[in-house]
């Protein structure tokens, strides 16, 4: 795969910065993990580079946010080995198969496998002593219909909170308390910046996966996970229902810069609003973000000319060892991401190939 294969967009402030001195990884002090289920593995490589090797040695606190899937994502970053805890839950991710259509109870039993075979025994406790990686990740506590497991008032629920956020982003209030789960040790910049209003849940290693597990549990696809230690009493569902990209007040306002690994040019607010195009993130948002994305071109030359997502589950129904092959090589195509980043930041050329990010 020829050419360049990222594409670097930047918020206002990030993008003069980056212009003007280029980037190195003491410049980051947030990055930022966006829900997205299968997307996740063309992003593994370029997360092993970053926290296997880019940001060792650090001494400041580097806050990351992640919903969902993300969330596994940065915790698996977390681990005294990054890389080893990576390519755990990669296999494992990948590997995922069922023998008929499954039940939500048997994908949240097959999320959490996943999460604790990536983790292992010392996980928990590793992820919360990093010596900087400060983990933080959002879920949401639901209200109403929608904290049902009950399939008929869920779904219920549901179409109400899709009519409703067609008209307003603030009626989610009505079906969902954005909560925020953070690493005790130091405050993120962004807890105070009154987005969750449930904020201050603080993760530790008896919760841990609990919260992991709440913030990817996809509501209709898998069960809520309930009464998290720590947490207030309720069924915690996906983050990502409401903060799918991530468009967030990250409380920088110009001391540093927003790294953002993404799989897509495009940052969606809420997962309700994936076929809303008029939901865009805020310019005020945005401007401290570095977006680092893959290309067109790059993906256009991946398997099936796109990256990896939940459709592929019926693409390759009844055929999981093609589903399997897919994914793996788009997973390895990743690397591919990864190199172009460190040549970008090593030679200086990201101040030549930033470009302004759409809001």
């Amino acid at each position: 795969m020829s050419g360049e294969r990222l594409v670097f967009l930047a918020g206002e402030r990030a993008l003069a910065t980056i212009r003007s001195q280029g980037l190195g990884p003491d410049d980051v002090k947030v990055v930022a993990g966006a829900a997205g289920g299968p997307k996740w593995l063309i992003l593994g490589h370029l997360d092993r580079m970053l926290f296997g090797s880019w940001f060792r040695g650090r001494r400041q606190p580097l806050f990351l946010l992640g919903s969902s899937i993300g969330s596994w994502r940065f915790a698996a970053d977390s681990c005294t080995d990054p890389v080893a805890a990576i390519d755990r839950m990669e296999h494992a991710y990948i590997h995922q198969a069922y023998d008929h259509k499954p039940t939500p109870r048997e994908i949240s039993e097959k999320s959490r496998a996943i999460i604790d075979h990536t983790l292992g025994a010392d996980g928990p406790r590793e992820v919360l002593g990093h010596p900087f990686n400060r983990l933080n990740l959002v879920a949401v506590r639901s209200r109403h219909l929608i904290a049902s497991e009950h399939r008929a008032p869920l779904a219920l629920g549901l179409a109400a909170a899709v009519t409703a956020n067609a008209l307003s982003r603030r009626s989610l209030r009505w079906f969902f308390r954005q909560t925020l789960f953070c690493d005790p040790r130091t405050p993120p910049p962004f807890a105070s910046a009154g987005r969750w209003p449930d904020t201050g849940s603080a993760l530790s290693p008896d919760n841990l996966s609990q919260a992991l597990l709440a913030s990817g549990s996809i509501p209709y696809v898998m069960e809520g996970v309930r009464d998290i230690a720590g947490a207030r009493p309720g069924v915690y569902r996906d983050g990502g229902a409401a903060d799918y990209h991530l468009d967030v007040p990250f409380g920088l306002n110009g001391k540093g810069i927003v790294l953002y690994p993404h799989f897509s040019r495009r940052i969606i607010p809420g997962w309700f609003d994936k076929h809303l195009p008029w939901r865009r993130p805020s310019a005020d948002n945005m401007a401290d973000v570095l977006v680092v994305a893959p290309s067109e071109g790059f993906v256009s030359r991946l398997p099936n000319g796109k990256i990896t997502d939940r459709q592929d589950f019926y693409h390759y129904a009844g055929d999981d060892k093609a589903r399997f092959a897919c994914w793996q090589q788009v997973a390895d195509a990743g690397k591919l991401l990864a190199d172009d980043f460190m040549d970008a930041v090593a030679s200086g050329d990201i101040r030549y190939r930033v470009q302004p990010l759409e809001t």
